[in-house]
C-alpha cells in the first residue's frame, strides 16, 4: 500500500513539474504591414518571467494554459494575450502612430536619406499646404499675422500634419541608427549571437547623434566598452515593468 501511494505522489509531483515546464512559442507581426516585429519585450504575468524576442521576431517562453503574457515594444500598444492551449502564437501588435510606406529598389531597401526624400514627395501635402510657415508676414502695410499659417497649426488636419512629419523624421534618424548599428556588425564585433545579441542592441542603442557623427573607429570602440559592460553584468538596463501594474 505505501509503495504504490509512493507511486501516486511521485507521479502527482512529475505530472506538476512536466506542465511547469513547458514552453511557449510564436512569432510577432506589425498589425498594418503584417512584417515580423523584432526586440518585443514579452512578460508572463503569471511567472514574472521576460524575454525580449530574436531578429527574426519569434519567441520561446516558459509559460501554460491559463498564463497571461503581455507584448510590449515602443511605438507600438501594448497587447495581453491569455493562453487558451499550447500551440504557437501569432501575434498582431497595433503602432502608436501613423506606419509610413516602405519603398524597395530591387528587393532591398533604399538608403535613409533617398527614402526621407521619397517619403517627403509621398506624404507632400504635409510638407507643402499644411506645413508650419511662419505664422508673421510682412508685405506693404508692415508686420502682420499669417491667417494661414495659424489655421494649419490649430486644425486637426494641421495638427495631423505635424504628427505626421515628426513620424516621418523620427524613423529617419532610426534608420540612419540601424544603417550603422546593424546585427552584422555588432555581432562581428562582439562574437555574439541570438538571444544574446538582440538583448545587447537593445540595450546599448546608440543616439541619433553619435551615429552620424562617431567615425568608424569610435562606433567600433563603442560597441567594445559596452560589450565589456554587458559581459559584468548582462541585466543591467533592462526594462522595468512599470507597465504590469495597469493590466486588468
Amino acid at each position: 500500500m505505501k509503495t504504490w501511494l509512493i507511486i501516486i505522489l511521485l507521479s502527482i509531483n512529475l505530472s506538476v513539474a512536466f506542465s511547469q515546464s513547458k514552453t511557449i512559442d510564436g512569432i510577432v507581426f506589425d498589425n498594418n504591414t503584417k512584417e515580423r516585429i523584432a526586440k518585443v519585450n514579452i512578460v508572463n504575468l503569471s511567472t514574472k518571467a521576460s524575454i525580449y524576442n530574436n531578429l527574426k521576431a519569434e519567441f520561446k517562453l516558459p509559460a501554460q494554459k491559463g498564463d497571461l503574457l503581455v507584448f510590449y515594444k515602443e511605438g507600438f500598444f501594448n497587447d495581453t494575450i491569455k493562453l487558451k492551449d499550447e500551440t504557437s502564437l501569432l501575434v498582431y501588435l497595433k503602432r502608436t502612430s501613423i506606419p509610413l510606406k516602405p519603398v524597395y529598389i530591387t528587393g532591398r531597401f533604399l538608403a535613409p536619406q533617398n527614402q526621407l526624400e521619397i517619403n517627403k514627395k509621398l506624404y507632400n501635402k504635409a510638407y507643402g499646404s499644411l506645413a508650419n510657415h511662419d505664422l508673421l508676414s510682412f508685405g506693404s502695410g508692415g508686420v502682420g499675422l499669417s491667417i494661414d499659417a495659424l489655421y494649419n497649426m490649430l486644425s486637426r488636419e494641421g495638427r495631423n500634419a505635424t504628427r505626421l512629419r515628426e513620424d516621418i523624421d523620427r524613423e529617419y534618424h532610426q534608420s540612419i541608427i540601424d544603417s550603422r548599428f546593424n546585427s552584422t556588425l555588432v555581432a562581428s564585433v562582439t562574437g555574439l549571437k541570438d538571444p544574446q545579441l538582440t538583448d545587447f542592441m537593445f540595450k546599448y542603442r546608440p543616439g541619433y547623434y553619435f551615429a552620424t557623427e562617431a567615425t568608424d573607429y569610435e562606433f567600433i570602440k563603442y560597441i567594445r566598452n559596452n560589450y565589456r559592460h554587458y559581459q559584468r553584468n548582462p541585466d543591467a538596463y533592462s526594462l522595468q515593468h512599470l507597465y504590469i501594474n495597469e493590466v486588468k
